[in-house]
């Protein structure tokens, strides 16, 4: 039988070393020495081996544990990691808190200075902790915002963070965000450890930090000393908590989780400029590097006022420390092509060490940034990595000038394939007009496919892509490499990715020993092989931005996606239906619309499907899609001259399809509808080009086609089409999120905050300022009560 006095060592020594870990890490006042600290441990993990039924997660004995892991399993992020806008000027800091403040107005809320909460910008890597009745279970990067990467493991040896909180007041589940990084005493020993064993240095902090938090073996990572701040809070479920940013970091810090001692509460823009004046003065001497500072609204209930945009908070932003600049010559210039074919000049300059990297490639941006400038080849530039990222040529130092430096002539062709250089007239970008017959938009196209934002093909990097993309007798030999579009991604097999491998060493005369000695690793060639394999079933946003559409980014493939519900809609959606999507204009509609209609782009998606990539999560188009269904909608997209909505709402009622346009009912439509003489003779023009009565056509019937898939919520004319309302206060019968979806499946839009443009307001228990804000603008609110009977009448017109 154990004896019950070790159990009771067991749970004292448990509560000291916590004690101690407390004191440390978070007080930063230790009450013993490393010594005696290592003597508690020593006494616990005797303990523990003897009596292993006493082990549990959350003792300080298991921040390091486990095997090394195959590979980081993926994380759903309950709430966003979202990113922060930047700032770089104090006009960009003014800018900030006046807009904050004119939204906070517009909600009702008149406030003449705002407190914000003001904390170094540290230079990390930011992770998301998970704690269950205050034991931490999980924890993850911040990945793509949406998915992380489960790095618990890792996390477990990183001693600023808790296993278990202190207290019992915490909430029953709470989501800690915070910043692992790497302080430079930390990081200088650890490149001395590199050096002493013959292994290549780190750069930086945070590169050392972020390499080591991604380590598969976390003894590795446990060896390389990591710390953590926290600085805000992700999902929380039940629990009171303060009303202010700058008070619940404090409660973390008293339960156990470190928070950075240089974090302030400030009051206007002039205490945060204050602020980064104070933390720029001071940077050097801080033992960890910052990249600037972070200013947040501190009251939490404006927070939720002020939102949020596509990828960041409006309550917070990053003021970005200037970037470091350094002198150095210019060797050559070179354009670079990028994946839409856009050409980019670029400074190839005698190498300078900038901002803790060695920088020899440097961004002019455009041709006209080059002719502004004045940049020639020979010139002394001024460096600077702009945001602490990318190099970039500031300026030329033009008395330090070589006689014979020459002005640079931008080229007229492709440097890749010959192709000629277009500039539209209206753009800053030249793009070369080659298309997918040029192989530096190949390259990049797969390369922006295979990225962790799109399909998410790990492994899958350029040098492999450059290999995998060989031109024909590149090597003499007349090979040609596997892969001419994305879709050859698909049917690679592991023998072409060491075909690529072995090549590529024949070329640089770089053969690893075991080749010599006749062993050939595969490992990496399956483990790839496995990643793309396991790309193949995709999320239909992923799958759209991944196809590289000019100026579709994540946000816009994520709202066709939303919107028309599968992959073949999009295909065949002509740009007069997409501008009717929310947040997709004219020239947005026109990009898309291009890229579908051109045969080598559908030909590429074909071989994509037929090769096994499929959409898993295709649905009905959305209610939403309704509105833009309409003729009037769909009319005033046609892009005809002098067509404005006001006129396509004149004409539509006068027609029974599109395609009546073509026909000689047109005149007897317009005359009907009043129109001027001058529209008519353009709606005349348009219907006389080729093939228009064909398109048309094709409109009416993919028109026809989406109406009948409206799921049952928008076969009728979607009761609150073009509706906005507002949900305010708490509801009885119904949670918010329950009330939003069904006003959603009405048609409704719903906002966070009342405008004019609000079309009624839901005013539950506890409604505050956004019925304050309905009353004086005179928008209509809705009691709990006539809510529902409103929303029994709308749901039964819907049918």
């Amino acid at each position: 039988m154990p004896d019950p006095t070790d159990l009771d060592r067991v749970q004292a020594l448990r509560e000291a070393l916590r004690h101690h870990e407390y004191r440390y890490y978070v007080l930063d006042d230790p009450e013993v020495s490393d010594a005696e600290y290592d003597r508690l441990m020593a006494e616990l993990r005797a303990l523990e081996a003897a009596h292993p039924q006493w082990v549990t997660a959350d003792s300080p004995t298991q921040r390091v544990g486990g095997a090394p892991a195959a590979g980081f399993a993926s994380v759903a992020h309950a709430l966003p990691m979202l990113s922060l806008d930047n700032a770089f000027s104090d006009d960009d800091v003014l800018d900030f808190d006046r807009r904050a403040r004119e939204r906070l107005a517009a909600a009702g809320i008149a406030v003449e200075r705002i407190g914000y909460a003001a904390e170094p910008k540290l230079d990390g890597l930011a992770v998301s902790l998970r704690y269950e009745h205050g034991v931490f279970v999980r924890g993850a990067t911040r990945g793509d915002g949406t998915l992380g990467e489960d790095i618990t493991a890792n996390l477990r040896t990183v001693g600023g963070i808790a296993l278990r909180l202190r207290g019992h007041d915490w909430p029953p589940v709470l989501e800690v965000r915070g910043e692992v990084f790497m302080r430079r005493a930390d990081f200088d020993a650890l490149n001395a450890r590199q050096a002493a064993a013959g292994d290549k240095p780190f750069v930086n902090p945070r590169n050392a930090a972020a390499g080591s938090l991604r380590q598969l073996d976390p003894a590795i990572t446990a060896a390389r000393r990591l710390s953590f701040y926290a600085y805000g809070l992700g999902e929380v479920v039940d629990g009171a908590l303060p009303d202010s940013h700058a008070a619940i970091i404090d409660r973390l810090a008293g339960w156990g989780l470190p928070a950075c001692p240089e974090r302030r509460r400030v009051d206007g823009p002039q205490g945060c400029l204050a602020y980064y004046a104070g933390i720029g003065a001071r940077r050097a001497a801080l033992p960890y590097d910052i990249d600037g500072v972070v200013y947040k609204v501190d009251r939490i209930d404006w927070q939720r006022v002020l939102g949020f945009v596509s990828r960041a908070p409006r309550w917070a932003v990053a003021h970005k420390f200037p970037a470091q600049e350094e002198l150095t010559t210019v060797e050559a210039i070179d354009v670079q092509v990028g994946r839409t074919g856009a050409i980019t000049p670029v400074a190839r300059l005698a190498p300078v060490f900038v901002g803790g990297v060695t920088v020899t490639n440097a961004t002019l941006h455009n041709f006209d940034e080059v002719a502004r400038k004045d940049v020639r080849v020979g010139d002394t530039v001024i460096v600077r990595r702009a945001g602490d990222v990318i190099p970039e040529v500031v300026g030329v130092l033009a008395e330090r000038r070589p006689a014979a430096a020459a002005p640079w002539n931008p080229p007229t062709h492709c440097p890749v394939c010959g192709s000629h250089i277009e500039r539209p007239a209206d753009e800053a970008i030249a793009r070369c007009s080659g298309g997918l017959a040029c192989r530096a938009q190949l390259v990049e196209a797969v390369r922006h496919f295979a990225s962790r934002r799109a399909m998410d093909i790990e492994g899958l990097g350029e040098k492999y892509v450059e290999g995998l993309y060989a031109e024909p007798g590149a090597d003499g030999d007349g090979f040609e490499g596997p892969v001419r579009t994305v879709a050859d991604l698909y049917r690679l097999s592991v023998d072409d990715l060491l075909e690529m491998k072995r090549r590529a060493e024949q070329r640089t005369g770089k053969v690893p020993e075991t080749v010599k000695q006749g062993r050939i690793a595969t490992r990496w060639a399956e483990k790839l092989i496995d990643a793309i394999d396991a790309s193949r079933r995709a999320r239909l946003a992923r799958l759209l931005f991944a196809l590289g559409i000019r100026h579709v980014g994540e946000s816009t493939a994520k709202t066709l996606a939303d919107g028309l519900g599968s992959l073949a809609r999009v295909r065949r959606a002509p740009a007069a239906l997409l501008r009717g999507l929310p947040d997709v204009g004219d020239a947005v509609a026109a990009s898309i619309a291009e890229f579908f209609a051109q045969p080598g782009n559908q030909a590429v998606i074909d071989a994509l499907l037929a090769r096994g990539v499929t959409v898993e999560d295709e649905h009905p188009p959305a209610p939403m899609l309704a509105a833009a269904l309409g003729l009037d909608a769909l009319l005033a997209g046609l892009g005809v001259p002098r067509l404005t909505e006001t006129r396509a709402r004149q004409l539509a009622p006068h027609l029974r399809s599109l395609a009546q346009l073509a026909t000689p009912e047109a005149d007897a439509a317009c005359a009907a509808a009043g129109l001027p003489e001058e529209l008519v003779a353009a709606l005349r023009a348009f219907a006389a080009e080729p093939g228009q009565r064909e398109r048309l056509a094709a409109l009416d019937a993919l028109r026809a086609e989406l109406l009948a898939a409206l799921p049952a919520t928008a076969a009728t004319a979607a009761p609150l089409a073009g509706q906005t309302a507002v949900l305010t206060g708490t509801l009885a019968t119904m949670t918010r999120e329950l009330a939003q979806a069904r006003l959603e499946a009405l048609g409704a839009k719903v906002a966070g905050s009342v405008s004019k443009r609000t079309s009624f307001v839901v005013a539950g228990a506890e409604a505050g300022s956004k019925l304050a804000r309905a009353q004086a603008l005179g928008v209509e609110v809705l009691d709990e009560a006539t809510f529902l009977e409103r929303l029994a009448g709308w749901e039964c017109d819907r049918g």
